[in-house]
């Protein structure tokens, strides 16, 4: 057997003493660079998995699978929920349409074109009424057809705001759009929308993570 070099006795003994200190200054000052890797990485990986992995998968037993794949329905349910009782309401959709429908703007613009018609259109298709026709008379027609009109469409508007609320289900409709929604896509929308959080969130925990460095190297020193 050959004999254990030791450099801590002469001839070299500042050898080991400067190995010696190097290696554990060394050490010691790359804590903190370490734990903000270790911050970074840990955030990073908790932003990738809230769209990873897309389908389940066993690790040891466990099923592990992203976040929003895992919670798609339920948010889709949940989203369903949030615009029908607090951004969508067909009522207040269906008592826009009968108020625009009948409005002062909407009739003037109806009889407008009732008088268009009567003075264009049905004195050219019967030129005898030309004869008849008076602006007086133009004017009672035009309002009796506006009268006549709104009547009809406020009817009509009830009729077809009714059979809107009937068939219409916000909170179906948007369940379903969102379950059908594709992971990728999903991911690209939410990416695209908080891409500065997602990273704001990665440095933060690289920031975290060299403090805690700091605070473990000034412990170390204190104690030395």
């Amino acid at each position: 057997m050959f004999p254990l070099l030791d450099f801590c006795h002469p001839p070299l003994p500042f050898l080991c003493t400067t190995a010696t200190g190097i290696s554990d200054d060394f050490i010691l000052y790359l804590l903190p660079p370490i734990a903000a890797l270790i911050g970074w990485v840990t955030n990073y990986l908790a932003v990738k998995m809230l769209f990873h992995p897309k389908a389940p998968i066993s690790i040891f037993g466990f099923a592990i699978q992203g976040v929003f794949p895992k919670r798609q329905a339920q948010l889709a349910a949940k989203l369903g929920d949030l615009v029908s009782e607090e951004l969508f309401s067909v009522e207040e959709v269906t008592d826009r349409i009968k108020e625009v429908s009948t409005d002062q703007e909407t009739m003037e613009l109806i009889g407008k074109r009732i008088e268009k018609t009567i003075r264009e259109k049905l004195v050219k298709s019967f030129p005898m009424l030309s004869m008849f026709l008076s602006d007086d008379m133009v004017e009672k027609v035009t309002k009796l057809f506006k009268d006549e009109l709104r009547d009809f469409i406020r009817e009509s508007a009830d009729g077809v705001a009714k059979k809107i609320e009937e068939d219409l289900d916000v909170r179906e409709m948007v369940r379903k759009k969102v379950e059908a929604f594709s992971s990728d896509k999903l991911e690209a929308l939410l990416t695209s929308l908080m891409k500065k959080e997602f990273r704001f969130i990665e440095i933060i925990g690289a920031v975290i993570g060299f403090l805690i460095g700091c605070v473990q190297v000034a412990l170390t020193l204190v104690g030395t």
